[in-house]
This record gives C-alpha cells, structure tokens and sequence, in this order.
C-alpha cells in the first residue's frame, strides 16, 4: 500500500471517531500517557512557544499546553471530521487567535509549514508506516524540542496490532497500525542534533522528549 493510499485511509478511519474523541476528553481528561507527554514538555519549558501537533485530532492536547502558557499552535490532521471538533473546541475556548488548523498528510504538506518552537506527535508515529521519513520531516520543523508517544516494542502490543489488522482486512478497511522500533527512532532524533530530556511509559505507550543540543 502506498503512503498516500493509507493516508486516505486513516482519515476515513479516523473521522468515525471524531465525536468519541471529544466526549471521552470531557468525561475522562487526558490520557495517562499524555500526562506524561505534557509533564516531559513542562519540564523543557512551554512558555510563550509556538507548537506544531501532527495529528492533532479534535486539539484537546494542544489546546491544553497553550491554557498552561504556550503562546501559538497549528494543528494538522488527515481527518476533516477531527479538525472540525478542533476548531469548533478552539472557538469556545476563546483561542481562535492563537489556534490555526490544516487538513492534509504531514508529508505531503510539510514544505509549506512554518518551523515551530515544539512539534509534537501523540499517537502518530505508529499510523505510518514510513516513520523514517515522519520523523525526519518533523525534526526538520523542530526549533528546540519534540515530544512524542508511540507503541513500545513488545510482543502483546505486536499480537494486538496483528489481530486488529485482521479485523480490518475483515471490514476492507486499507488502515493499518505500526509497531516501530524504538531504539531506531531515538537514534534517528539524536542523530539530527537532539538528545532525550524525558522517557516514560504505560503498559502499551513509550512518552518521550528530546531537546535539541546547544
């Protein structure tokens, strides 16, 4: 499958659960991964930054680093459905101003994208099956520090992953979900100047921040 054909088919998949997104946001909060994510970027310092969220979904995430004092963030996602319940979410929270949205596949659109004081991936990096070329196009948006949770390498993650692209395939559904190595990602980020401020994990998710070197 090429990589334009499964971005199609995430934002197909994807859109389907805009609303649920949202609704469990506002019952439950954050994740605990995401937790993790927003205590690593604290530590890096959010402060009057400018964020770039791949797949940014409904915004909730982003969202929640500009109340606790980020200044700007511009959120892209493959879903239309996704960034509708963001922007929708972004206007009630009064944050219009300091909130942009675009539809499209990161990589596609990458060229066009301002460099960003944060970038952030939650969740993403497991939706491409190049992550190589994700990671890459994303650091090169990267002023100072890049936070991201994806699946840890184990093998009742990879049986999950393995099993729901069986059902999947049942429903003809072209959506798949990637389990990448980790110790390939940390050295693809550190190889592009940046070294590993934070690390946590949850039984399924690794969370981790890199700060470029100075």
């Amino acid at each position: 499958m090429s990589c334009c054909t499964h971005a199609n088919a995430a934002g197909r998949f994807f859109s389907f659960f805009a609303k649920r997104y949202r609704k469990r946001f506002q019952k439950k909060g954050l994740e605990p991964c995401q937790h993790q994510l927003v205590e690593g970027l604290k530590r890096a310092g959010i402060k009057n930054t400018k964020l770039l969220e791949i797949g940014c979904g409904v915004g909730y995430l982003h969202q929640c680093l500009l109340e606790d004092g980020a200044a700007y963030a511009l959120g892209i996602d493959l879903s239309e459905k996704m960034l509708s319940e963001a922007k929708q979410w972004a206007k009630d929270k009064n944050m219009g101003a300091c909130t942009a949205y675009r539809l499209g596949d990161f990589l596609d659109i990458a060229d066009t994208v301002e460099k960003a004081d944060i970038t952030i991936l939650d969740k993403v990096v497991c939706c491409y099956p190049d992550a190589n070329g994700l990671l890459h196009a994303a650091l090169d948006k990267t002023r100072n520090t890049i936070a991201l949770t994806y699946p840890r390498n184990r093998w009742y993650i990879r049986s999950v992953m393995k099993l729901a692209g069986v059902f999947l395939w049942l429903l003809r559904c072209p959506f798949r979900s990637y389990v990448h190595d980790p110790k390939q990602i940390e050295q693809w980020i550190t190889a592009q100047g940046f070294r590993k401020t934070y690390q946590n994990k949850t039984l399924v998710w690794l969370t981790q921040v890199y700060s470029k070197m100075t």
